[in-house]
């Protein structure tokens, strides 16, 4: 059984990748002067989309590429549901509410996306979870909800409330939705998505007139875009792969204590009690999650399927000639009922149900 450590690691990257574009994009507006909401949405996911293109393109000519399974068939139905919620409609609806309500209202809200994304797999897609995991998840969101507290009131946005709270079921349910063809080229899911998104969101800027902003300021943005949103969601999404949707929504919401911690070191912001309360409730969180164990007899039953393996103790399957040799390698390959023990976690093989 492989380890499940490489999904821990990329979550956190993806987590303090998406982090720290929260400060980088503050620099630069201060930087280069204002540009619209829309637009910079826009070039946020268009760098995004644009630069894993041309990352696949570079890896692809220099040899370098891994080749993973392509998304097929209903596949796109899939993304095209993520991308539409979590790429289109969220990103409307958090511009909607902020227009009606503080910014510190609703960046507290905004931890309802890690609520939300875990209540959906936990409930509706049937991921498990114990105890600890559950401690664990509402540690992590507790930091989250002291690091941006502000005594504001909630009920003071009207109906901004609502809006930025449905933008955070968009992006939960987006996470869920990208949960299901995880095992499909990573680079190509991330990179659609960015595409999708930075070319809806720049023709809606455009279209109500934002032509703001310089090349510098484009080109910047852009860069800013493939590391805190591009890589980001690469990441995330390989970390989905390998231990979940709750798990992976859970080490993304650490995303604002590393910017606030950015923002402590670069931007000159003071230190906080709340920094710190937060850094400690985010750390437990983190202790118990990266601490767990979990193991008990299961059973797989059988299934075909596609993505990228290695011949460990789930894939002894037989080879056409066709197939490639090196490992990992992608290729359609099939299942055969299975039981035994070990510890797992709710990758791609062990969605299985618990007593």
């Amino acid at each position: 059984m492989r380890s499940a450590r490489p999904g821990y690691v990329y979550a956190l990257v993806a987590a303090a990748l998406f982090g720290a574009s929260t400060p980088a994009a503050k620099w630069l507006l201060s930087s280069y002067g204002q540009l619209s909401p829309w637009l910079l949405a826009g070039i946020l996911y268009l760098g995004s989309g644009l630069g894993l293109g041309l990352m696949r393109v570079v890896t692809r000519l220099m040899g370098r590429a891994i080749v993973e399974a392509p998304l097929r068939g209903r596949d796109w139905g899939w993304l095209g549901a993520a991308t539409f919620f979590g790429g289109i409609i969220g990103p409307v609806l958090l511009l909607a509410g902020l227009a009606r309500m503080g910014a510190g209202s609703a960046s507290l809200l905004l931890n309802l996306e890690g609520v939300f994304t875990a209540g959906l797999a936990w409930f509706v897609f049937k991921e498990h979870f114990d105890r600890r995991i559950f401690l664990g998840m509402v540690l992590i969101l507790s930091g989250g909800m002291v690091l941006t507290w502000t005594g504001g009131d909630l009920h003071s946005g009207g109906g901004g409330t609502l809006l930025v709270a449905g933008a955070c079921f968009c992006w939960a349910l987006d996470n869920n939705l990208t949960r299901r063809i995880s095992g499909s080229d990573a680079l190509q899911i991330a990179m659609v998505k960015g595409l999708v998104a930075g070319t809806m969101n720049t023709v809606l800027a455009l279209g109500m007139g934002h032509l703001e902003g310089s090349l510098p300021q484009y080109l910047t943005g852009g860069l800013i875009g493939f590391l805190g949103y591009g890589l980001s969601l690469l990441c995330f999404v390989l970390a989905l792969r390998h231990i979940g949707t709750a798990r992976t929504g859970a080490y993304f919401s650490l995303a604002p204590f590393v910017g606030a911690v950015i923002a402590l070191g670069v931007g000159g912001e003071p230190f906080t009690w709340r920094l710190a309360v937060a850094g400690g409730l985010m750390a437990a969180g983190v202790f118990l999650h990266l601490t767990e164990r979990h193991g008990h007899e299961h059973v797989h039953d059988e299934m075909a399927h596609e993505h990228l393996h290695w011949h460990d103790e789930h894939h002894q399957h037989p080879h056409d000639p066709v197939d490639p040799a090196s490992e990992p390698h992608s290729h359609p390959h099939r299942h055969e009922p299975l039981r035994h023990i070990h510890g797992h976690f709710p990758d791609l093989h062990h969605n299985h149900r618990h007593d």
